[in-house]
């Protein structure tokens, strides 16, 4: 056991902090402190020494230097079973410190700050916090460190338990996470230091290691005998599932987890109120509109034999029409969006089972600005890219065919060649106005894509627009085309054979445009 004499205590987050120190006063336990930690602990009446009547020294460089002090790490790092450790620390006079309760300046919550500046984030870089964490979690076996203020309450009740002294086992647990934090805590620094670096090709690190927080250990992975858990980012705060808190229904699967991301990612590329219908990560439907009402409705009308048992995503405010038209739809699992009225809450909870879940508001984000990396794991390692968030316009489109599309087509043009990046490769999505009303996924030839997805539009696709998500390697699919009466294509060329199918696409008389870039989705 670890009998606790003497704390230093100097904490940022000072949630908890009033009781845990009362609490150490009732055990006579000394208390060490600096700044703004220790005039809180005078104002609770409990006495304190600074730390630099401690060590001698004064606090200096505007408080960059307080703890970084032999005393202190002496106090921290020698062995109480040492006798040379024992003989230098009678020496040098250090009075041994049994607990570091210590967690660290805001970096992270810094960072987060619209326009911070660099200077700013710099000065929010901890050092004397995560090197006298360091120390004491080295020596976790004659001393209790505490990073987290949640520890505070189970740290107590040992303490009451024990006489004022804790176990070797729970010193050796504080010690594990205070090297977890610090280990984020460096990660968080290094990941927003290397944006400002101007080297291209330092966008990827030699070394990732990604921060992870659990959320929860789900019932199972994509089936049953599977394990599965959910983790979120430890550092980049994205509007997502990951951050999304849920309003209502049953808790969450791997697969609604999956398929709410791939949902929430459709509709954050539309500026207008827009719908997304998802069936395993693919759209079976996605629609964009005046109202969001007409977005869900569009959006249903594409498949809504596909859509049983679907994950709804919205990129508006819910409001009651909107939810009554959800309910009034085929069994609906999850349902995602950056907020709810409360009279939609009161028709969709309804619903015992259905899912809500509230979404941060990401309407006025700028998505690039989060520096997204798209992670696909194999066996043995891990592929890493910028998320496809790329868009067309109008302007950067070559049309290449004699037939022009109207202003009309090119609006569902635009519209299509948004969504195909969201569906599986080979994508072919057929579109009227801005509402999708067929799709092909995920086939092995381009043709095939374009055959299903004409036969799920159930004769709508006459008069519309198809967007493949790669050329096409022969003109078959235009023939395809033609014969379901497609108006205009939207497609990235390239191909050895585009002069073929752009003389097909003549022959037809269907208009053709080319964006230069494809999008493939595997």
């Amino acid at each position: 056991m670890i009998k606790v004499k003497r704390a230093l205590v100097s904490v940022s987050d000072k949630n908890g902090l009033d009781e845990f120190v009362k609490g150490l006063h009732e055990f006579g336990v000394e208390i060490l402190s600096t700044g703004g930690t220790a005039k809180r602990i005078k104002d609770l009446g409990i006495p304190v020494r600074a730390v630099s009547d401690f060590t001698g020294s004064p606090e200096m460089l505007d408080g960059r230097v307080k703890t970084l002090h032999p005393k202190i790490h002496g106090a921290l790092l020698a062995l109480r079973d040492n006798k040379e450790h024992q003989q230098q620390v009678k020496q040098f006079e250090i009075e041994l410190i049994d607990m570091v309760v210590v967690n660290l300046y805001p970096f992270e919550k810094t960072v987060q700050k619209p326009n911070v500046k660099l200077e700013e984030a710099i000065e929010n870089i901890d050092i004397g916090g995560p090197s006298m964490l360091r120390s004491a979690a080295k020596n976790s076996r004659s001393v209790a460190v505490i990073c987290n203020p949640q520890r505070y309450v189970e740290v107590l009740q040992e303490l009451k338990s024990n006489n004022g002294a804790l176990s070797k086992e729970t010193c050796f647990k504080l010690a594990v996470e205070v090297f977890e934090r610090t280990n984020e805590y460096d990660q968080a620094i290094a990941s927003y230091l290397r944006t400002k670096l101007p080297q291209q090709d330092e966008y990827f690190p030699a070394q990732v290691n990604i921060q992870l927080n659990k959320v929860q250990t789900l019932r199972y992975g994509e089936n049953p005998h599977q394990q599965a858990a959910f983790y979120k980012d430890a550092i980049l705060k994205v509007p997502g599932v990951a951050s999304a808190r849920q309003l209502h229904g049953k808790e969450l699967s791997f697969n609604n987890i999956l398929d709410l991301d791939a949902a929430l990612n459709i509709v954050k590329d539309f500026k207008k109120p827009a719908a997304s219908v998802i069936k395993h990560t693919n759209p079976c439907g996605a629609a964009m509109a005046e109202t969001l009402k007409n977005a869900y409705k569009d959006a249903l009308e594409c498949d809504p034999l596909s859509a049983f048992g679907s994950v709804v995503g919205l990129n508006r405010t819910v409001d009651k029409q909107t939810a009554q038209e959800i309910t009034s739809a085929d069994f609906v699992e999850c349902i995602i969006a950056p907020g709810f009225s409360s009279e939609s809450l009161d028709v969709l909870k309804n619903k015992k089972n259905l899912r809500i879940m509230e979404v941060d508001d990401f309407t006025k984000l700028n998505r690039e600005s989060f520096k997204e990396w798209d992670l696909k794991r194999i066996s043995g390692g891990l592929l890493i890219q910028n998320k496809d968030i790329k868009v067309v316009d109008k302007e950067s489109l070559k049309i290449v065919t004699k037939k022009q599309p109207t202003a009309k087509e090119m609006e569902s043009l635009l519209f299509a060649w948004t969504m195909v990046k969201h569906v599986k490769s080979n994508a072919i999505v057929l579109a009227r106005d801005t509402k999708l009303v067929g799709i092909g996924a995920g086939q092995m030839s381009r043709v095939d894509s374009v055959i299903i997805a004409i036969r799920k539009s159930n004769g709508r696709c006459q008069g519309a627009v198809l967007a493949s998500d790669a050329f096409f390697p022969k003109a078959d699919a235009i023939e395809e085309a033609a014969k379901a009466k497609i108006a205009a294509i939207i497609q990235p060329g390239g191909s050895i054979r585009d002069q073929e199918v752009i003389a097909a696409a003549d022959k037809f008389k269907i208009a053709m445009v080319l964006t230069g870039m494809r999008h493939f989705r595997h």
